[in-house]
């Protein structure tokens, strides 16, 4: 079962006079994860290091750490917290003090898993794409029936006689949804992949 976060969260901790500062927001694209590291890293701060995970898509940055110090173990953090569709920044202003490579990675990787505890989680329903097709007369009851499901609409194209609809359903909510629209439609409509 993958998580993502409600909403932003922040962890702060100081290591051996280091300052660690991590920020963590939910993301449904590689495009809002580099806004948002963008938009909270700090330029005056030693190091901007970050990674995010949506579905198979990731990346990691170490921003000048020794390699493998700090995405490797941010995205580890990420992955070991059940999480996706997640972006997460550490920030490091440097204390004077050398943590070397493992305590690096401990740093990095424990500022990111603890902001992530922190933070305010949601399950992460993964659904499908489905579409179908309503008459007017029928469209009012099937929205209003939808609710019951953990399905969303995501697209509505209205022609002469009603709408295609573009559905994410959540598949463990397929069959019912099926049924559903079989009633509303008198066995006229089924769900198709787009």
């Amino acid at each position: 079962m993958a998580f993502t976060l409600a909403a932003p969260c922040e962890y702060r901790e100081e290591i051996r006079k280091s300052r660690f500062l991590a920020v963590a927001a939910p993301i449904a694209s590689a495009a809002e994860a580099q806004a948002f590291i963008e938009r909270h890293g700090d330029p005056s701060a030693s190091h901007n290091c970050w990674a995010w995970k949506v579905g198979n898509q990731y990346r990691f940055n170490d921003d000048g750490e020794p390699g493998g110090t700090a995405g490797r173990p941010i995205l580890a953090a990420i992955e070991g917290q059940d999480c996706d569709q997640v972006v997460v920044l550490v920030i490091r202003w440097y204390g004077g003090i050398q943590l070397g490579t493992g305590g690096l990675a401990r740093a990095y990787g424990g500022s990111a898993a603890k902001c992530l505890q922190a933070g305010e989680r949601r399950e992460l329903v993964l659904r499908q794409a489905f579409g179908c097709h309503l008459q007017f007369a029928e469209l009012a009851l099937f929205k209003a029936r939808l609710n019951e499901f953990d399905s969303l609409i995501e697209r509505e194209d209205y022609d002469a006689t009603g709408a295609r609809l573009q559905l994410a359903v959540a598949p463990a909510e397929r069959e019912a949804l099926e049924r559903l629209l079989g009633d509303v439609s008198r066995g006229r409509e089924r769900l198709h992949s787009p």
